[in-house]
Order: C-alpha cells, then structure tokens, then sequence
C-alpha cells in the first residue's frame, strides 16, 4: 500500500498517481506562502502528511458545505482556457477540491479540503470570521435586519 494511498470513494474516482501529482504540488504550494510568512519549520513532508490526512477526512466532501466535491477535476484546470473564458470557465471548476488553511500557516500544519468555490469565498478569513460574514449574506438575502457597527 502506498503512503499516500486513496480510500473508496476516492480511489474509484481519482488515479493515484495524478492524486500524488496533486498533493506534492498543493503541498509545495503551501509551504512556499507559509516560509514567505515566517515558518520556516515548514516542510513539503509535513504538509503532504497533513494534506492527505484532510483528503481522508473529508470523505470527498466539502468540509465547510458539506456538498460533494468534483474530485474528476483534480489537475484539469487550464490557464489558457481561463484567459480566454474567464468566470465562465472557472465556474466549471466550483467544486474543485482545494486545500484550505484553517490557520495562519505559522504553526502546526492544519489543513482542511473543500471547494475552489468556498475557498475563494473565504480567502484569509478565519473559520469564525467566515461564518460571521455568511451570517450577514443570508440576513441581507433573506431581509433580516444586520446589526451595524458605529
């Protein structure tokens, strides 16, 4: 058994070795911005481990949403085709699975999978700060009054 090895479903959905390919370059990916921001513990070992603990987690969901994810997706994306489609052509990448921080990157890596879509939506934001903001798009979308700072 490989140290990075797929469970059902996953394993039935995505090929191990694009998989492997994906979780060295995420896992490059995240230590490069971490040391950029001052962890120079940071270590692209570490962070497959912590990665693929996550892909395993996560049951081939969304962990914020809960929504299944497109896991077919994994190394698919093309830059050309988003220059020349722009959002549309991203769109289709929604529930791309994508790596989330779940902390600043300066200590312990922690990591949690969920799409493109609600990665982008979160950006930086800390877990509680994320939900505080969904919170105020469903009071303004459903027309509950927001409670405003002064």
């Amino acid at each position: 058994m490989k140290k990075y090895q797929l469970v059902s479903p996953l394993s039935e959905i995505v090929d191990q070795a694009v998989y492997e390919k994906w979780l060295a370059r995420k896992a490059r990916a995240h230590v490069k911005r971490d040391r950029e921001r001052g962890n120079d513990s940071a270590t692209v070992a570490e962070y497959k481990v912590e990665i693929h603990r996550a892909v395993i987690e996560s049951d081939g969901l969304d962990a914020y949403t809960l929504e299944k994810l497109d896991w077919s997706l994994l190394s698919k994306y093309d830059n050309e085709q988003s220059k020349l489609h722009g959002r549309n052509y991203k769109k289709l990448f929604a529930m791309l699975p994508s790596v989330d921080h779940v902390d600043d990157g300066l200590g312990k890596a922690n990591f949690k999978i969920c799409s493109w879509q609600t990665n982008d939506a979160k950006n930086d934001l800390a877990y509680s700060e994320f939900v505080e903001l969904c919170k105020k798009v469903v009071r303004v979308a459903t027309n509950k009054p927001i409670k405003r700072d002064c």
